[in-house]
């Protein structure tokens, strides 16, 4: 047993001798001793510090440990956690990165331990995975895109039936894993890609330059209001606006269930047809969170290539593109409508980005407008949330966003998460709109319902 502190740090060193493998191209990625050894260390810091333990259910699980072997006598801090120990919190993490966000010793930091909780946790995941195989409910959960093209188009009414039949979840609960309590995502009979195949630009649309949508699995298939809404209030900007057609999944929930090697396969697929537009200048325009951040932050560390980097740098959230604008004083500012009371929801994964919260900034530009924040976790972050066995931890930790939004009764729910949306809907019986719908109503730019579906 180790008798002091001091002999602690002996065993585990709070800062790494060179910086911990974050990613598979590092040869220490999959060696096991050097995962433990790494697991150790950054245990014991959040051991030290526990400023995370009301975030997410891995740092009570992880404490709870740790306080385990104290009491037993057997450690005086996290040099005795176990294989099983790192699993359990592994598997309570749902990725959401506040912790990194709010860590004092990230590599962000002056005096720096270097670490990065979530990665640390892919990591695990990832090894596991390649150990044991990855589990049917991550490999159903990490194809969004296959499953939007199986449903979607003119299967969406037969899909959106067994969706809403309660017997029919509860039987595919027990073959999948996929929670029967959590509210599924309906999928529309025009995909995004079809209306955007047909759309007719607004006058005036290409004065300002082109720009590249990356439209997400989820705007493609279940929530095409978003990017829609995208298109027009872009062109409404003067801009012209693509979609590759080799756009596939940005692979966030392939290495949510640590299928690395499907997700690498996303990322480059997704590079080779971006790529081309970003060298001759383009911009990419992600409507949801969680791709961009994924595009960003995820893409250059799992295919760490020129062009990915590239492309991850020209990657932009559609609300900090048009905050972007404002900036440099050519957003159009030609409200025609205002918009009452929004209780804007801030996404954890627009949080990670770091880039401030450009809907809240945009919205409160319109006349006659209130906005309200609520900074509270939704708990699915992904595919974590939509499985059985972790719905109701879920649900309690989203507790704190359903009572904010409940507060506020008389207001529009504005997110940019659609996942968190659906958690919204659950708990509160409200549909969350996306700010860059919010815009295109206090635009006054017409949809599809006033144009007669062109």
């Amino acid at each position: 047993m180790i008798s002091s502190s001091e002999g602690i740090m002996s065993v585990i060193s709070r800062r790494p001798a060179s910086p911990p493998a974050v990613g598979p191209d590092d040869p220490r990625y999959f060696d096991g001793r050097d995962l433990e050894a790494e697991a150790r260390r950054v245990f014991q810091v959040c051991h030290e510090c526990r400023m995370c333990v009301n975030y997410c259910g891995s740092f009570p699980a992880l404490f709870a440990a740790v306080d385990r072997d104290i009491e037993a006598g057997r450690a005086e801090g996290a040099e005795k956690i176990t294989p099983a120990d790192r699993e359990l919190v592994t598997d309570l993490c749902w990725q959401c990165k506040l912790c990194y966000i709010k860590c004092p010793y990230t590599a962000d930091e002056a005096a720096s331990e270097l670490i990065d909780f979530p990665r640390l946790m892919a990591r695990e995941k990832a090894d596991r995975s390649r150990r044991e195989g990855v589990p049917l409910v991550d490999k159903l959960l990490g194809e969004p895109g296959k499953l939007g093209k199986l449903a979607g188009g003119s299967r969406a009414p037969l899909a959106n039936f067994v969706g809403a039949n309660k017997l029919a979840r509860k039987l595919q609960e027990r073959a999948t894993g996929i929670s029967a309590e959590f509210l599924l995502p309906t999928f529309e009979a025009e995909t995004f890609p079809a209306w955007l195949a047909r759309h007719e630009a607004a006058p005036g649309a290409g004065d300002a330059g082109e720009v590249v949508i990356f439209s997400t699995c989820a705007g493609d298939y279940n929530s095409t209001a978003a990017p829609r809404a995208a298109v027009r209030v872009l062109e409404h900007q003067g801009f012209r606006v693509v979609r590759p057609q080799g756009e596939v999944c940005c692979g966030m929930p392939n290495l949510d269930g640590g299928d690395l090697a499907a997700m690498r396969a996303k990322v480059d697929a997704n590079v080779a047809t971006l790529w081309p537009l970003v060298e001759r200048g383009r911009r990419i325009v992600a409507i949801q969170p969680t791709c961009g951040y994924t595009m960003k932050h995820e893409w250059p560390v799992y295919s760490d290539k020129p062009e990915t980097h590239a492309v991850a740098k020209a990657t932009v959230d559609v609300m900090e593109f048009l905050e972007g604008l404002r900036r440099a004083k050519t957003l159009k500012k030609d409200f025609k409508r205002s918009l009452g009371n929004l209780t804007y929801h801030a996404a954890c994964h627009l949080r990670a980005q770091k880039i401030a919260y450009p809907g809240l900034r945009l919205l409160s530009l319109v006349p006659d407008t209130d906005v309200r924040m609520v900074e509270q976790c939704s708990a699915v972050d992904g595919t974590w949330g939509m499985k059985a066995k972790n719905y109701e931890m879920g649900r309690k930790y989203a507790q704190r966003l359903v009572r904010e939004i409940q507060d506020t009764e008389d207001a529009t729910v504005v997110t940019d998460c659609p996942l968190s949306g659906l958690r919204i809907k659950k708990e509160t019986g409200r549909s969350p709109v996306h700010p860059i719908e919010a815009l295109q109503r206090a635009y006054g730019i017409a949809g599809d319902e006033e144009q007669g579906r062109t």
